[in-house]
């Protein structure tokens, strides 16, 4: 058995402000989750705090890039410094986000230490570049392509490891259904990254789907896999303290029977949870609702 560890990456520097003067909330999510006691529920050690940057965008405007870009990759570099260690310790790293963009740090760990796959639980594939979108600059949406080598040098190719993730390495779970015409997933779909809708899902099952993904990143080709989820991927009548809380997601039952499969496997490197917004859940019930799913995925039989 592994020892989990949890890691605070208490970034929001890839999410555009929720409103002229203010910053993305999500920072707060790693604190309201160790409010619900996810350290000790999980039996975790303690794997210390990431501090990023400040969040400031100075006089970026549309059309710069992506804004924070310096300060993203000084913070991918550091991130991963910490995951790799535990990688390579043979620990499993809980990641508390932050924003999407904190799936690059564990993106470029595992590419210094091999050839790994990604398993993304998300409502939308965050796989916006200059190739399908004129509105680059949030890497909260764009770190898919920015981990699969799209998009400008100073993110993809930090330390010459472009790609870190391998578009065939890629399994994207839970997308909305009514994003199945969005470019982002055409581009995918044409790519043969394997993508699957909510509906889909419940056709298929979550437990049986998860079980089968599990097994194609299981192979001899890859050193293991990691886990993103991103909390969109609920529906907003359970998760309503998100950014883009768009309706027709999935339940908590069906994001356990998921993520299950997926954490407990052997080849599992680790997870990162992400985009969670404290300030919009001032009684902390989507909280507690996203920390007991998360426990439950690990600990229930």
């Amino acid at each position: 058995m592994r020892n989990i560890v949890v890691i605070d990456a208490p970034s929001n520097l890839g999410l555009r402000p929720p409103a002229p003067g203010t910053v993305p909330g999500c920072h707060k999510l790693a604190g309201a989750l160790r409010e619900q006691r996810i350290v000790q529920r999980l039996g975790a050690f303690e794997g210390g705090v990431v501090v990023p940057p400040r969040y400031d965008r100075g006089d970026w405007q549309e059309g710069d890039g992506v804004f924070h870009a310096a300060h993203l990759a000084r913070y991918t570099r550091t991130l991963a410094d910490r995951i790799e260690r535990h990688v390579r310790a043979g620990d499993l790293p809980v990641v508390l986000g932050g924003d999407c963009s904190v799936q690059l740090g564990a993106s470029l760990a595992l590419r210094r230490v091999g050839r790994y796959g990604l398993a993304a639980v998300d409502a939308s594939p965050d796989f916006r570049h200059p190739g399908n979108s004129d509105r680059v600059g949030a890497a909260a949406g764009e770190e898919l392509a920015l981990a699969t080598g799209r998009g400008q040098d100073d993110l993809t190719d930090l330390e010459g490891l472009r790609p870190y993730l391998r578009d065939e390495d890629v399994r994207l779970l839970g997308i909305r259904d009514a994003y199945r015409d969005d470019p982002e997933v055409v581009g995918l779909r044409a790519l043969k990254v394997p993508l699957v809708t909510v509906s889909e899902l419940r056709s298929w099952g979550p437990a049986e789907l998860a079980a089968a993904t599990a097994l194609s990143l299981e192979t001899p080709a890859l050193d293991g896999f990691w886990v993103h989820l991103d909390a969109d991927v609920l529906d907003p009548s359970v998760m309503p303290a998100v950014d883009s809380p768009d309706p027709d997601g999935l339940l908590p039952d069906e994001l356990v029977a998921l993520l299950s499969p997926l954490v407990r496997s052997e080849r599992c490197a680790g997870l990162n949870i992400t985009i969670y917004d404290p300030d919009l859940d001032p009684d902390g019930t989507a909280g507690a609702l996203l920390t007991d799913a998360v426990v439950a995925a690990f600990t229930e039989d």
